[in-house]
């Protein structure tokens, strides 16, 4: 035996006080020559372990609320339950626990994930078994993918978007596994399509108004015609030359005001002016740049076109001189109920309206949207089409019915809706999964809420941890 010294041990607190455990240890000299270690100090089981200063008890629970809360959230639950720690420690030690052991993974599920979105991708590997994340790498090449299934050739069955990346790399590292395309990015894909489609018959989403009769056609006044001149125009514009003709004779504007009798600053507003106009737009305050093409507004907003930059291009090419801001304030008051547009028809529904009309379940859809989207496809044989594709299409999903797809996706082609057509190309290049997505029971739904969970983890941690620690809270956390 060398010698004995004190060995002081931080344990869990009791009753929220911190408690140091002074524990004397001996310390012996190995008389094997040969031996590296001159001394060595005894270990007590279950208490301390070499160059430990937390007993196992204390250091599993700092470990566990390092892998809940990372650092300055660990941090403060630690002194709330009476243990004095820094971040910096809770973070080695969420470090230095073992990865979790390699396991047999039939069906795999695969996604990406946003370290800063739109700039740096991430890619996490989940066992669609046990819904547990497998694996999390940089990036979201394909060829990285491809190598770790080279490792793992008992995959059978891989689920994931449609993105062609992932589709290559599955191809590459695990050519004997079925690809699957989830089920939730087929609809979701399909939906966008449909908002275009609806985008572009977006003029014939109004309700039609009543035919006008042969007279009020006749007395309705064109488009775009500039009102009559009012009275205080023509009394302006002849005020202004009877000033100008008096004062080129040399009268002076006092006496230019008792000949007319004008005021004198009215007098002088004239005579500076080098222009009739330039008085009429300082003074007829009453005259809106807008009115000559109110009528074209009054129709294009029946027509159900209320965006009000659209609306102010649309004059701008008929010869409107004026701002954007004064064709907001006209539609302002149609919007707000204070003034109504000729021929007054109920508001047409918007796109987003109709999309979900038509991508909802006919069940599930209210009477009055129902009754709304029924006079719809009536009077649109384009909106009926389409209507008709996307319900055989949620029958195929919902149904399991891949082998159906083919014929779907040659009568969409045949049909003249350019937005639904190029979806199904689109499908054309995937075949396979979707396929497959449409047949098989397997989805990445369990995909999805790993991606939530990890992406409430990162934020977590406000962007100061790296890869490694991230990847250590994603796999171990339960």
């Amino acid at each position: 035996m060398h010698g004995r010294y004190i060995r002081k041990l931080r344990d869990v607190a009791v009753g929220g006080l911190g408690v140091v455990i002074e524990l004397q240890v001996r310390r012996f000299r190995c008389e094997n020559s040969a031996c590296p270690a001159v001394t060595f100090v005894e270990q007590v089981p279950g208490l301390t372990v070499p160059h430990g200063r937390y007993t196992p008890l204390l250091r599993g629970v700092l470990t566990q609320i390092g892998l809940a809360l990372a650092g300055r959230a660990g941090v403060r639950m630690a002194a709330a339950i009476g243990v004095t720690v820094g971040r910096d420690t809770l973070l080695r030690l969420v470090r230095a626990l073992p990865d979790p052991p390699a396991r047999v993974v039939e069906v795999l599920g695969v996604d990406d994930f946003a370290f800063r979105k739109g700039r740096h991708y991430g890619t996490v590997l989940i066992d669609m078994a046990s819904h547990r994340p497998l694996h999390l790498f940089d990036g979201r090449e394909g060829e990285d993918l491809a190598a770790w299934l080279r490792q793992h050739p008992e995959v059978k069955v891989i689920c994931r978007d449609r993105s062609g990346g992932y589709g290559e790399g599955a191809r590459g590292g695990a050519p004997q596994a079925k690809q699957v395309a989830d089920r939730f990015h087929l609809w979701r894909n399909l939906g966008q399509a449909v908002e275009k489609t609806v985008n572009g018959r977006r003029s014939c989403l109004a309700e039609p108004t009543p035919e006008s009769s042969p007279a009020e056609v006749e007395a309705e006044p064109a488009v775009v015609q500039p009102p009559r001149e009012l009275k205080i125009v023509n009394r302006m514009r002849q005020q202004h030359a009877a000033v100008h003709e008096l004062w080129e004779k040399g009268l002076s504007k006092a006496a230019i005001g008792r000949k007319l009798g004008l005021h004198q600053a009215t007098v002088r507003k004239l005579v500076n002016a080098r222009a009739v106009d330039e008085v009429i737009a300082r003074t007829l305050q009453r005259a809106h740049v807008v009115d000559p093409y109110t009528g074209y507004l009054h129709r294009r907003w029946n027509e159900g076109i209320r965006n009000a930059t659209q609306l102010y291009r649309e004059i701008k090419e008929l010869g409107y001189p004026g701002g954007e801001l004064a064709v907001q304030r006209h539609l302002r008051r149609y919007r707000t109920g204070r003034g109504h547009a000729p021929a007054p028809g109920p508001k047409p529904p918007s796109v987003r309206e109709v999309t979900s009309w038509i991508m909802t379940n006919p069940e599930h859809l209210h009477d009055k949207d129902a009754d709304k989207l029924h006079r719809l496809r009536e009077r649109d044989s384009d909106l009926d089409r389409l209507t008709g594709h996307v319900r055989t299409f949620a029958a195929m999903l919902t149904g399991r019915h891949g082998d159906r797809l083919d014929g779907w996706i040659t009568t969409v082609e045949q049909d003249g809706l350019a937005p639904l057509a190029s979806f199904a190309r689109n499908l054309r290049r995937d075949i396979d999964a979707v396929r497959n997505g449409l047949t098989l029971p397997h989805s990445s739904g369990a995909v999805e809420g790993n991606i939530n969970r990890l992406k409430m983890i990162k934020r977590q941690m406000f962007g100061r941890a790296s890869l490694d620690l991230l990847r250590k809270r994603v796999l171990l956390t339960r």
